[in-house]
Order: C-alpha cells, then sequence, then structure tokens
C-alpha cells in the first residue's frame, strides 16, 4: 500500500511539473499589468450583394501601451468556401492570386488566404475610408485613443447572401509586422448598431463577428529586447545590464550579431538586413536594442528626484510612439515629470503604483536609431510618504520597467547599488574607528 501510494505522488509531482514548465512554452499571452489587453477585430456586414457581401473590418487596439508601429500590420486569413474579393477600400491585398477562371472583370484578389496590408498616409480620397490608410500604424489605447483603430472595406464575392449561408473566414493571423499576436477563431456576435450624426436615427449590420488577437512576448521574439541599469547619488556603482541579457557577442557562432559603432562595415551591414525584423545592434555586453537607467538624482527634505533615459542600440529602428511603462510605490505621489508625457495606469484596482510615460510629439515622440541622438530622458519628482518611504534594500528602484509593452530584465537585486550605512563593507571598517575613539575617551576620562 506504502509503495502505491508513493506511486500515485510520484505521478502527481511530475503532472504538477509539466503544467508548470508548459506554462512557460505557452503561446497564450497575460500581461499582469494589462490583463484586459488585446486587438480585436470586427467584421460588419453593412449590406448584400449579388454573389456576396460588404463588410467594414475594424481592429480596435484595447492594451494600454502596447501598439503597432511601421511598417505597420498585416492581416491574414482563410476562406471557408471560394470567396474572392472583389474591391476594396482603405487597404488592399499583398497579391491577386490566380483569377483565370473569371474571364471579364477581374476580382481584387483570389487567394484561399490573401494578405491584407493599410493603403499609405496621402492615398487618393476616392480609396479611403475612415480609419484608414495609416500604413498599418496603430496607437496604443491610453497613449492616443483617437488613433487605436484601423479600417477598411472589403467586397465578398462567392460568399453567400444571407445570414444563413455566410461562412466566417478561419486561421486568422495577425503580424505587428513581425509574430507576436495570436488570434482565436470568429465568434458570431449581436450586430453593432450605428447612431446617427444627429442621434435621432439608429442602423445596424446585417451580420457581425468578433475575432480577439492578444500578444506574447515570447512569440515575438525568443530573446529579450530591452535592459534595466542602475545608479545613485549615495554610491558610486554603476549597475549595468546583466552581460549577455539579449544574446551575446560572439562572431564564430554568430558572425555579424552586432556592429561597432566606429565599424567600417557598419553602412554595409544595414543595408543588408534592410527588410528584415532582426535588430541589428551595438556591440554592448548586454546586446539589447533597448537600454533604459534608472538613477536616484536627488534627495530633499519632502521630495526625492529620480533621472530616467532611454538609449537606442539598434542601428535598424526609429522607435516612433514609443512608451515606456514603470512599476514603483512611490508613483501614487508623482508630483512633477519633465519633458514626458504622463498617465496613471491602475491595472490592480485602487492601488496606483504603475505610470505610463512617452515623449512629447514633435519634440521626443521619436526615438532615433543608435547615434547621438538615441535617447531621450527625463526626470521625476515624487513625494515623500513618510511610512514607506527608504533608501534601503533598493526601495528607491523600480520593481518593473516595459518599453513598448515588453518587460526589461532588470538587474539581479542583490546587485542594487547599497546604502553607505547598510553595507556590510562600511560596517566593518567602521568597528576599528568606533574602539579607537572608545579607547581614547577612556583614557582622557581617567587621568
Amino acid at each position: 500500500m506504502a509503495r502505491s501510494n508513493s506511486k500515485l505522488t510520484n505521478f502527481t509531482i511530475i503532472s504538477v511539473l509539466v503544467l508548470f514548465c508548459s506554462s512557460f512554452t505557452s503561446t497564450e499571452a497575460y500581461d499582469p499589468l494589462d490583463p484586459n489587453g488585446n486587438i480585436t477585430m470586427k467584421w460588419d456586414v453593412m449590406s448584400w450583394t449579388p454573389d456576396g457581401y460588404v463588410a467594414v473590418v475594424t481592429m480596435y487596439n484595447f492594451q494600454q501601451y502596447r501598439h503597432i508601429q511601421a511598417p505597420g500590420w498585416k492581416v491574414g486569413w482563410t476562406w471557408t468556401k471560394k470567396e474572392v474579393i472583389w474591391s476594396m477600400m482603405g487597404a488592399q491585398a499583398t497579391e491577386q492570386g490566380d483569377c483565370s477562371r473569371y474571364k471579364a472583370a477581374l476580382p481584387h484578389c483570389c487567394k484561399k488566404d490573401p494578405t491584407i496590408v493599410d493603403l499609405l498616409p496621402g492615398t487618393p480620397y476616392n480609396q479611403q475610408i475612415a480609419n484608414c490608410c495609416k500604413g498599418g500604424v496603430i496607437n496604443s489605447w491610453a497613449q492616443d485613443p483617437g488613433n487605436a483603430a484601423s479600417s477598411f472595406q472589403v467586397s465578398v464575392g462567392a460568399a453567400g447572401t444571407t445570414n444563413k449561408t455566410v461562412k466566417v473566414p478561419k486561421n486568422f493571423t495577425l503580424k505587428a509586422p513581425g509574430p507576436g499576436y495570436t488570434c482565436g477563431p470568429a465568434k458570431i456576435v449581436k450586430p453593432t448598431r450605428f447612431v446617427s450624426a444627429d442621434l435621432r436615427r439608429v442602423t445596424q449590420a446585417m451580420m457581425t463577428w468578433n475575432v480577439t488577437c492578444t500578444y506574447s512576448q515570447f512569440l515575438s521574439q525568443k530573446t529579450p529586447t530591452c535592459c534595466v541599469s542602475l545608479s545613485s547619488f549615495y554610491n558610486d556603482t554603476i549597475v549595468p545590464c546583466p552581460t549577455c541579457t539579449c544574446g551575446c557577442q560572439n562572431n564564430i557562432t554568430q558572425p555579424g550579431s552586432c556592429v561597432k559603432d566606429n565599424s567600417p562595415y557598419l553602412a554595409a551591414a544595414i543595408a543588408a538586413q534592410k527588410n528584415s525584423y532582426t535588430p541589428l545592434v551595438q556591440c554592448t555586453q548586454h546586446m539589447c536594442p533597448i537600454r533604459v537607467h534608472w538613477h536616484v538624482k536627488l534627495n530633499y527634505q519632502d521630495y526625492w528626484r529620480v533621472k530616467i533615459s532611454i538609449t537606442n542600440f539598434n542601428y535598424m529602428m526609429n522607435y516612433t510612439q514609443w512608451n515606456l511603462v514603470v512599476q514603483h510605490p512611490n508613483l501614487d505621489n508623482l508630483t512633477k515629470i519633465f519633458s514626458f508625457n504622463y498617465k496613471s495606469l491602475t491595472p490592480y484596482g485602487t492601488i496606483n503604483d504603475t505610470a505610463m510615460l512617452w515623449g512629447v510629439k514633435f519634440y521626443n515622440d521619436l526615438l532615433m536609431q543608435n547615434g547621438p541622438l538615441g535617447n531621450v530622458q527625463s526626470e521625476l519628482l515624487l513625494r515623500k510618504d513618510t511610512d514607506t518611504f527608504t533608501f534601503d534594500k533598493g526601495w528607491a528602484f523600480p520593481r518593473r520597467i516595459y518599453f513598448n509593452g515588453d518587460n526589461c530584465v532588470m538587474p539581479p537585486p542583490d546587485a542594487y547599488p547599497w546604502l553607505p550605512n547598510s553595507s556590510p563593507r562600511w560596517t566593518v571598517s567602521l568597528l576599528p574607528i568606533v574602539a579607537f575613539l572608545a579607547t581614547l575617551t577612556f583614557l582622557f576620562s581617567h587621568p
């Protein structure tokens, strides 16, 4: 009986370990600072045609701080039957496909699995619809809710002309512009209702279905994309990003993995990776495209001051509409911020310990690629809470930092700058001095 229980216990432990390990390789996305964030793709069938329907497709970015930047989104799906795309407005299919079965007017796209891209700014007005033609760029919900959606219109043929004969597409994909998003199946929902501008008339779609896409940093890139370094006024130690955070310099196994800033081959390396989404980074110990530096700068009686610097080491990328998310318990008493925009995020209800920071438009909202202009910086002034404030044990440093929605790697806690009066070495060095002073006091007080 005891042996049987032992086997059962071992089996239980193994099962738990399998589930535990599989949670790290799962493609499901969950962001504790944005638990409800997703991109929802809504299809509204607006009218029927002789052999199909006309639909308006709108992508809503409900993510608080993760956006889609240039060169923009790509959307794909697989038709259930033999549908074709007769025409589009606000977007286009990247390939027409085989339309040889049509003798007269040719469809816009006959592929079974079309790929759709947004049109560029400056597109003629007769090819536009509302919320289109931004080059595939969709801003995040918290940063710019007015530009957190993208739309296009598609006329579908050979599809069915009633709610019962139309089959929703399947196998939806969203690239932004690389991998990272996983889309679920289309779900038919209650038809969307539209209210007229004068609020006196309501119309509705013939049919509506939604597709939800969630983001996984692991799917987007197998290695981290940013790291954090630390320093403070009370300690000369600068804690760098951990070595090999985003990769290692190894010209033997990975030639061309990084390029030195003054290398004569820099221009050739950039040209060779022109159409690649893989970062080409400056050779550093951490090898990350982005480094965020947090410096505890000054200490006042009632306030303390922090300087934040973001440096771009990626030769291939100008980060437009960048943003930074910082989690720290004293952010509920943020008094002043210089040269960045600020928005409080409350992922845990009433706990206000998370801030979203981004650049001021036309000033520092563009983080240029590696070079003299490849950094932005700001300072935060925070009011002290006497019940919780301390410089001891790394309290003044952030708990978590995201850049453009990706979690940045922090240094290990035991490497944080120590307060001088809490350093073991400082305590040891004081002992002989204290003993010496005590001896002198004793000798002078006992003549």
